[in-house]
């Protein structure tokens, strides 16, 4: 026998080839399983094919992709009963990496109905060339379906093969792989299976592992994704939701649909019913599968934005060219094409459901703030996203958006105001909200983490900018206060420039406000730059806000008992040093910040009291 054996070199461009699978192409030994079962599912599809016009290539009824791991021989052995490959078949699409089978035989699909089409995944592509991660030799016995020869091919992964003759009952092909010392855990029948099940579950080619002598299923086989609709139970929905997104609550929305058309795929998402226990805000990245005619490629693929990163599910395509990596389908045009197809979708959906506000409300609580993120992140479907946004008002209960705003404000306002906090309740008793109140001006409450960020980017709705009430320059004399104010206002011409002078290292102005009904004083922000939340979160950074936008502002309340004593103090001549420095501090405090020394601070307001 052995004088019948060939030596043959591999192509030089397959000896390149796999010292870059072994090396550097996969991040993940054990797709190597996925590779070969995936090549096995297609050789049962192609046999399966090629029998609705030869019956002689008839499956068994019985038809699977068999894995048996021998740890006592060191050998995993994958087995399928597809179409084979004869001796040329095997020189040409495992030797010469440029005639992977699957381009040739495409050919012959042009005049097929597409369903009829079996699914091509790259017969002996690339993906074979991954068994030498894990396999020292590699042996392939193929007999040809409706042949009666049966050859072996092969090779140590080191620049030849070989080809002999051999003997197979049945048609299909065997793939041995002689194990590498530290690939032992291939040959262990769990971790098979949990390769299997990750990677495989859902192809149509029943796969069976023997453990113990005997073989069990190690695959569902059922693509729910790809049934109809109305096939469906909400049943089945709420069983793969909990599987994919590793949850135990109830999707709050179902997207499952087909596109067809000069793009075609399947997509079966579902927006989570509640927020999951690791927080999304933790994982920046989209986790929806990506399958390919039901194989699993990754989860890593970015089919939706980082903003609806909180979405799970699978899209299948038949589409993405597979005779490269699957871990490097990302860069391909039809993918980039997939995602703004399922974003533009889930988008639509989310429009939908925000006609029940009820329901609406829910989703938001849980999943507004990283919804948010796309308002800073993603200017091509920035004014989509602020349709959807919701907030906490001053003057309404409940939930309200954008637009229903604008449908309420005042004849002459030309702003939308908003405020922006740590708390919400906490910016319902605000100082800075007043003198808005005061004269039935709405002011939108924020207090998500991302709300300090965006409307720099998102600075109008429908024609209106979105204004911080902290920033100073809002001029509300065109708006008459609906309630009383006070006394009369002092006089703060002399207190004034005594304060500027005492707080010339603190605060960028001192001036008279109009917005304060019940408080002393408060701090706002200059008209342009950051507000005073932006300000807050640089100095908690460490960072300052003097180099981007200047000292705050302090606004006096000049029909405040306090600040009517002190100006009567200031026009007396009295030194008002000590009474400056405590309005800046009690500025501060009921703005949510420290006073700037706590210790004089206390000493001031203990003097103060002191002196009743």
């Amino acid at each position: 026998m052995s004088e019948t054996v060939e030596r043959h070199s591999f192509g030089a461009e397959v000896g390149r080839l796999l010292d870059l699978v072994v090396h550097a192409l996969y991040s993940e030994r054990e797709i190597f399983l996925r590779e070969l079962v995936a090549n096995a599912a297609d050789a049962v599809d192609r046999r399966r094919f090629g029998a609705l016009t030869d019956s002689a290539l008839a499956l068994p009824a019985d038809a699977k992709v068999r894995i048996n791991p021998d740890k006592a021989a060191r050998t995993l052995t994958i087995s399928d009963p597809g179409i084979g490959m004869g001796k040329d078949e095997l020189a040409q699409n495992l030797g010469t990496i440029a005639r992977s089978g699957t381009r040739a035989f495409s050919q012959s699909l042009a005049d097929a109905k597409p369903e009829e089409r079996p699914s091509l995944i790259g017969q002996f592509g690339v993906g074979f060339y991954s068994a030498f991660m894990v396999a020292d030799r590699v042996e392939v016995t193929s007999r040809k379906a409706g042949s009666d020869e049966a050859w072996t091919w092969a090779s140590e992964g080191q620049g030849e093969y070989t080809l002999a003759p051999a003997t197979k009952p049945e048609a299909g092909t065997d793939i041995v792989l002689h194990m590498k010392a530290d690939a032992e855990e291939y040959l262990e029948p769990l971790r098979l299976e949990t390769i299997v099940r990750k990677w495989a579950d859902h192809i149509t080619v029943p796969v069976t592992l023997v453990r113990d002598g005997e073989e069990v299923p190690s695959t569902k086989g059922t693509a729910l994704w790809r049934k109809a609709k109305s096939e469906v139970s909400e049943e089945e929905y709420t069983e793969f939701y909990r599987q994919v997104a590793h949850a135990f609550d109830k999707p709050w929305a179902t997207l499952h649909w087909r596109a067809e058309g000069q793009l075609e795929f399947t997509a079966l998402l579902f927006v989570p019913g509640m927020k999951p226990f690791m927080a999304v805000e933790e994982e920046r990245e989209s986790k929806v599968r990506l399958h390919v005619r039901r194989m699993f490629i990754t989860d890593d693929a970015g089919l939706l934005p980082s903003w609806l990163r909180f979405v799970k599910g699978v899209v299948d395509t038949e589409d993405l060219p597979l005779n490269v990596s699957r871990e490097m389908l990302q860069a391909t045009p039809v993918l980039a094409r997939i995602r703004r197809a399922v974003t533009a979708k889930v988008l639509s959906e989310l429009k939908t459901r925000a006609k029940d506000a009820e329901s609406y409300a829910t989703f938001w609580q849980a999943f507004g703030p990283v919804l948010k993120e796309g308002l800073w992140e993603d200017a091509e479907h920035r004014q989509d996203i602020a349709g959807l946004l919701r907030f906490r008002s001053s003057t309404v209960e409940g939930w309200t958006s954008l637009a229903d705003y604008v449908s309420r404000m005042k004849p002459n306002q030309e702003a939308i105001y908003i405020l922006v906090g740590d708390d919400t309740e906490a910016l319902k008793r605000s100082a800075q909200i007043e003198g808005f109140s005061a004269r039935g001006l709405e002011v939108l409450l924020l207090s998500d983490h991302v709300d300090a960020f965006w409307p720099e980017r998102m600075d109008t709705f429908e024609g209106k900018p979105i204004r911080s009430i902290t920033q100073g320059g809002d001029d509300l004399s065109a708006f008459e206060p609906e309630v009383s104010e006070g006394d009369t206002p002092a006089d703060l011409a002399d207190l004034l420039p005594k304060l500027k002078e005492a707080l010339k290292d603190d605060v960028s102005d001192v001036k008279a406000s109009q917005r304060l009904v019940d408080s002393a004083v408060l701090l706002s922000a200059p008209a342009f730059g950051p507000d005073l939340q932006m300000q807050r979160l640089l100095r908690r950074a460490g960072r300052g806000a003097g180099g981007m936008g200047g000292q705050p502002v302090l606004e006096l309340n000049p029909r405040h008992p306090l600040i009517r004593r002190i100006a009567e103090r200031a026009a007396a001549g009295e030194d008002v040093g000590e009474a400056a420095q405590t309005l800046v501090d009690l500025a501060h405090v009921q703005g949510g910040d420290p006073p700037r020394d706590p210790v004089a601070f206390a000493r001031r307001v203990a003097a103060a009291l002191a002196q009743g």
